[in-house]
């Protein structure tokens, strides 16, 4: 007990450490990203929309076949007018998923309960050799 009370600044950083090791298995666990297969099950299945929430320039140099392309500065407010049924799943891709994973908030703000980023962005869905489509 004496060494946590003389070291506490110490055991501060061992507990921030802590918590930002296990932040990804956290977010994992409720469902924050999905797999290129479950994004193609979920667009089979229960016709999922698929939103490419890169700029136009990358979505133009390659995009998930069938994607609408809105950028994130832009979802806010043109996601309502593509995706009218807010009870369809929405599948938000980026080129990594770091962008889509923002944009799942932002979907869900909106209504959009079923939204999820696929998770590693369009190189997961490469790696998975699904197809990619260019404008």
């Amino acid at each position: 007990m004496k060494f946590i009370l003389d070291n506490w600044m110490l055991m501060g950083v061992a507990l921030a450490s802590a918590g930002l090791l296990f932040w990804p298995v956290l977010k994992g666990a409720t469902g924050g990203s999905l797999t290129a297969e479950g994004a193609v099950q979920l667009i089979n299945r229960e016709k999922a929309v698929v939103i490419d929430v890169c700029e136009t320039n990358e979505f133009a140099a390659g995009h998930v076949g069938g994607a609408k392309n809105i950028p994130l500065n832009q979802l806010e407010e043109k996601l309502p007018n593509a995706v009218k049924n807010k009870a369809l799943p929405v599948i938000l891709v980026c080129q990594t998923g770091a962008r889509s994973g923002r944009a799942v908030a932002i979907a869900k703000k909106l209504g959009y309960e079923q939204a999820q980023s696929l998770g590693g962005g369009l190189g997961a869905w490469k790696t998975a050799n699904l197809p990619v489509e260019k404008a």
